[in-house]
């Protein structure tokens, strides 16, 4: 891969990723003046979320198997344009219904980080670009940052134009960038991996397994009989698949209470006024995106299992101290910062590790399979956010029980992982 293609493909990942962020993010972002609209309470409320969740899990855990058959390449234009398509049909809601079905095509774009993280695996291992091979982690985690420049945009979009043009108004707008995203990435090179495994997959289909088999020594590729689903759960791949198949959706307890539903934590948890919040999560997101650097770098230089779970752990404790000592806004929003810039930036050595993990048959399986994983989490996180609620505990309280302590306990879970295989196909 020439080093034009690999910055080429490099650049269209940030940017497809930070726009299915924004429209993820969009949902819960704008989910407050939504709920208002239609008159929900806040148990509603949080049930809507949940069922959203619920759909966009199953939509995202489909996407593996597909971009392990049709291709890198093809799924990210599959992934890109299901954002364009959720953000254009969240404009026309009418009601609970149809709102939670129509949300669960954001898995499409959900599952952009896991097909990201599959293609640039590939295509930095064999690259030409020197430099980029040598700090792939670090290049990454710029490409991953596109999670909290994706929330900072939603965050800034939403307080521009929603006194402007409304909810809907704003949903319409976000189709645009995904849409011209798609079409671009129509001239995107496939990853050479990818690639040779077709070429296996027509000799086997012409009943010609020997030569495919010696095309796959002469590659130092393994063979996989079974299929990619099957094979994240046997061999070396279990352990991975087990570990972080808990690890993740622990986690997204606390992605979907502080990230998410950040706007209702900070505006029913710590009394901040709804333009108040927008603001703060400028702010707070913009600190989370020197996490993934920070993150990504070390990884670089240490065991990124280590890199990950330290910094899970130290996240706990700062939204800990966020929801119980912080007074006012400017220890809120360094607390806040703190705990986002530790719980988020460790998904970028974590998206690259996953792919070293994984062998390229099940590559994109493996990724998107433990991605769908953090919709569980969510699903779970706001099954016990709305009983507690309803129990009569106030946000604070359930944001505590359930996302500082879902983010810390993925902390303690993510220590007992493996080391990567660091692949290079």
């Amino acid at each position: 891969m020439s080093a034009a293609d690999t910055r080429k493909a490099t650049i269209m990942a940030l940017l497809a990723w930070m726009f299915a962020v924004y429209d993820y993010i969009l949902f819960g972002t704008l989910l407050p003046p939504i709920s208002h609209q239609f008159g929900w309470s806040e148990t509603t409320t949080s049930l809507v979320s949940t069922l959203v969740s619920a759909g966009t899990a199953i939509v995202a855990l489909a996407i593996g198997p597909v971009v392990d058959r049709i291709g890198r390449r093809r799924g990210m234009i599959l992934t890109v344009s299901g954002t364009a398509l959720a953000s254009a049909a969240s404009a026309l809601t009418p009601g609970i219904g149809y709102l939670v079905g129509i949300r669960a095509l954001g898995g499409l774009g959900l599952a952009e980080q896991a097909v990201n993280a599959t293609y640039l695996n590939e295509i930095y291992a064999v690259t030409e670009d020197e430099k980029i091979k040598k700090h792939r982690g670090l290049v990454y985690s710029l490409v991953q940052g596109g999670w909290p420049l994706g929330v900072l945009f939603a965050s800034a979009f939403v307080a521009i134009f929603l006194p402007v043009v409304g909810w809907r108004g704003c949903f319409l707008i976000a189709v645009f960038p995904a849409a011209v995203i798609a079409v671009a990435r129509r001239g995107l090179k496939e990853s050479p991996q990818f690639e040779l495994e077709m070429q296996m997959r027509e000799l086997r289909k012409q009943g010609k397994p020997t030569q495919a088999t010696a095309l796959a020594t002469e590659y130092s590729v393994v063979e996989q009989s079974s299929t990619p689903l099957a094979a994240i759960f046997r061999g070396k791949a279990l352990r991975t698949t087990l570990i972080l198949g808990l690890a993740w959706p622990l986690n997204w307890f606390g992605t979907q209470v502080f990230v998410i539903l950040g706007t209702t934590v900070l505006t029913e948890g710590k009394h901040v006024s709804f333009t108040g919040s927008l603001v703060m999560l400028i702010v707070i997101n913009a600190v989370g995106y020197l996490g993934y650097i920070f993150h990504g770098w070390a990884g670089d230089r240490m065991d990124r299992r280590v890199v990950i779970a330290g910094g899970w752990l130290l996240s706990g404790v700062m939204f800990t101290l966020t929801l119980t000592v912080a007074s006012g806004t400017l220890a809120v929003v360094i607390l806040y910062s703190v705990g986002m810039f530790f719980q988020i930036g460790p998904y970028a050595p974590l998206l690259y590790y996953m792919g070293e993990c994984y062998e390229t048959q099940c590559r994109a399986t493996g990724t998107t399979f433990l991605n769908a994983l953090g919709q569980p989490g969510a699903i779970l996180a706001g099954v016990l956010t709305t009983t507690l609620l309803a129990s009569g505990a106030s946000w604070n309280e359930a944001a505590l029980a359930v996302g500082a302590a879902g983010v810390f306990a993925s902390g303690l879970v993510m220590l007992g992982a493996r080391k990567a295989n660091t692949l290079e196909g």
